[in-house]
């Protein structure tokens, strides 16, 4: 966009954001952007003359500015630890990585021009031999070497220097490395001549990201802050330092900590337990962590001063990925007098994003037109969706443009590759949202470490009460007096499994009993199960409510296909006769949050 507006092009698609342009060339103001708020294809107005020339330097100002800012990686991390073959790499995979397409035409109108200029590929990236690369899939890793077994006298050294950037498995290509590194020498100092002769100029990073089991033991160690005296508080913190955890957390920034320590009579300790690696918290990894001699005693230590809390809660092992979607804003796109107003629509939600994601305590990973992705906490997913799908909403009112907000969510176990969950999140949204759904909904899928456990997606019209996820709401059901869940939830989810096989049998005419007599049979589980025994007298249910419980939740089970036709009516929607269990499994997973009961 920079270069373009150098040779006195006009963005109209989409509205940029000024400062953070001016940033680009070290006269932003304010905060300096944390992340990237544009998306990855833009529409320019530009001169008459504007030919194929202008139209390249443009492709040569992205590439110029990628390959000095891999150089400065180069030169700073790895020039003293490599050889040709290495550097060969290298120049391989930087000079080959992006694919930019751009189209000329003198057609308003002709808003599909890209799409077709891209259909049209004649970018390949280069065969790449060797061991690949742990965090880009199909990549060759940089050293070179061909043994698996043997990385380690290539990567050792550079590990040993980047601390904590590099994993002790890890071995990268060269476009992972930069990924990995470039926020460290991102500053001030980072400049460059692009063509046409304006300089880039870089602005130091704020670099505190989250790693995902921090995320996941989030709402644990808050409550653990504001309800533990500082005598225990410091015995925790003092039993991980032994243990030789990092403050790998020390920059990161999460709405719900910083708001906990920040509580009166907490002191500086509590910003460095806050800082820990969120690893040291689990239970399991300290009992692995007790199998090395050398950390045993420091272990059992860290695993006596958790069981001395008075916490009755485990932190879980799941963390959420969102990602949101803009739908049907390119039919809109084609009519020209509508482009200003979508413009303008999604510069106002794309602005309001950040706040968004940090008031539900994510952290943003990027926010540019219409697309969305976070990483969160398990407990604050479905709640950060509803808000920023109003939030969406809200931008596009009285623009005259329809347009609706597809969401997927995963939640995943901190052990899953994230890379894979986050390819995953992508065909969940297209595919299960948006095709599967008829757009305008919200997926959800669940990966246990043993692989994807509960499928589930609903039309927004159809999973929301009152802007609240209606299985999120059913939780509460499952949970005691301290919101945890219940010892009757096992029994009564164990048999709802037998329950919907009643209710699908495989021939229509062999159904055994109606829907009214089942949703009075699951609820007669229900109450059998023992949901009274948590209750106090005056919240004891009947069946009669029970079962208004039961059919809330058995609506949430059968799949809503939005007919995109009919958008707002939706007795016209096709539902799906069949119960599918994974909308019950789900609300038992926001239940125990991922736990399982010993």
């Amino acid at each position: 966009m920079r270069a373009v507006i150098a040779q006195k092009g006009k963005i109209v698609f989409p509205n940029p954001d000024e400062n953070y342009l001016k940033w680009l060339k070290g006269k932003g103001k304010g905060r300096p952007p944390r992340q990237g708020s544009v998306p990855n294809r833009f529409k320019a107005q530009v001169k008459a003359n504007f030919n194929s020339k202008h139209a390249e330097q443009v492709v040569e100002s992205v590439q110029k500015a990628w390959y000095e800012l891999a150089e400065l990686v180069w030169r700073q991390d790895l020039e003293a630890h490599v050889g040709k073959v290495q550097r060969d790499i290298w120049e391989r995979q930087i000079k080959s990585f992006w694919e930019i397409s751009w189209a000329l035409t003198d057609d308003e109108k002709a808003s599909d021009l890209l799409d077709r200029r891209k259909n049209w590929r004649n970018h390949f990236a280069p065969t790449e031999p060797g061991v690949k690369c742990l965090v880009m899939e199909g990549w060759q890793e940089l050293s070179g070497i061909q043994s698996p077994n043997k990385l380690d006298t290539f990567w050792q050294p550079i590990r040993n220097q980047l601390k904590r950037d590099l994993a002790a498995d890890e071995h990268l290509c060269a476009i992972a490395f930069v990924k990995r590194r470039f926020a460290r020498h991102f500053n001030e100092k980072f400049s460059v001549t692009m063509p046409g002769g304006w300089k880039l100029k870089g602005w130091k990073l704020e670099t505190g990201v989250p790693s995902v089991s921090y995320l996941a033991v989030l709402h644990w160690l808050e409550q653990v802050i504001l309800n533990e005296d500082d005598d225990k508080l410091h015995e925790l913190h003092e039993a991980a330092r032994e243990l030789g955890t990092e403050y790998g957390e020390w920059q990161t920034d999460i709405c719900c900590i910083d708001n906990a320590y920040q509580q009166p009579k907490k002191t500086r300790r509590i910003k460095r337990l806050t800082a820990l690696d969120g690893r040291v918290f689990f239970e399991q990894a300290l009992l692995n962590d007790s199998l090395d001699p050398a950390k045993q005693a420091a272990a059992q230590k860290m695993l006596t001063a958790l069981n001395a809390l008075d916490i009755n809660t485990q932190p879980t092992p799941f963390y959420a990925i969102l990602l949101m979607d803009g739908d049907s804003l390119g039919k809109h796109m084609s009519d020209i007098e509508k482009q200003p107003k979508i413009s303008a629509a999604l510069e106002k939600f794309t602005n309001n994003v950040p706040q968004v994601v940090y008031q539900h305590n994510g952290f943003l990973v990027y926010a540019g037109g219409d697309d969305v992705l976070a990483i969160l906490p398990l407990e604050d997913a479905f709640c950060c969706a509803t808000a920023l799908r109003e939030v969406y909403l809200n931008a596009f009112e009285g623009s005259g443009v329809r347009s609706t907000l597809s969401g997927a969510i995963e939640f995943a176990h901190i052990k899953m590759p994230l890379t894979r969950i986050l390819r995953d999140a992508h065909s969940l949204l297209d595919n299960v949202a948006k095709d599967g759904c008829g757009r305008d909904a919200i997926a959800v899928r669940v990966w246990k470490q043993g692989g994807n456990a509960i499928e589930w997606a609903m039309p927004w019209e159809i999973a929301l009460d009152n802007n609240q996820i209606i299985l999120d709401k059913l939780k509460q059901q499952f949970l005691d007096k301290d919101n945890n869940e219940a010892a009757f939830s096992n029994k009564f989810f164990y048999k709802i499994r037998e329950r919907f096989e009643l209710l699908n049998p495989a021939e229509p005419e062999q159904q055994i009993i109606t829907e009214d007599d089942a949703k009075t049979l699951l609820a007669a589980d229900y109450l059998a199960s023992g949901v009274n025994d948590t209750r106090r007298k005056e919240e004891q249910l009947t069946l009669p409510l029970a079962e208004a419980k039961i059919s809330q939740l058995l609506k949430q089970c059968r799949q809503v296909i939005r007919d995109p036709d009919n958008p707002d009516m939706p007795d016209k929607w096709q539902v799906v006769p069949e119960l599918k269990v994974d909308g019950a499994l789900l609300v038992r997973f926001l239940a125990n949050k991922g736990i399982e009961r010993r």
